[in-house]
């Protein structure tokens, strides 16, 4: 099976297409704690015990999402935070996002 923590993000040129839905799956089962929208989005939210843990996965996760050169959605409240992820080159979701899930649970585990 494939790891996909030991990937990372690459640059699609605008145009690049979405994954189609076999591949979107397969990868799917790879981060099941995410919500996948066909192949638009993948969705994650998590929820804490106070603010500041909340607050230091995002700080995280933003780290992370810097060095990958993929940004995700970032929603972040008491006790909550959740991601969304889409490649907007592919208007849809790539390769990138399913690397990006992979990485943000192995923060969030950790």
């Amino acid at each position: 099976m494939t790891d996909l923590t030991s990937e990372h993000c690459r640059e699609y040129p605008p145009g690049t297409p979405p994954l189609g839905e076999d591949e979107a799956a397969e990868l799917h089962a790879l981060v099941p704690g995410w919500e996948r929208d066909g192949v638009t989005a993948l969705r994650r939210e998590l929820t804490f015990d106070d603010f500041s843990q909340a607050f230091g996965l995002v700080a995280r996760v933003a780290l992370l999402a810097e060095a990958e050169s993929h940004h995700p959605e970032i929603e972040l409240t008491w006790g909550r935070a959740a991601f969304r992820s889409w490649t907007h080159t592919a208007n849809g979701l790539s390769r990138n996002d399913f690397i990006l899930a992979a990485k943000i649970d192995r923060l969030a585990a950790g």
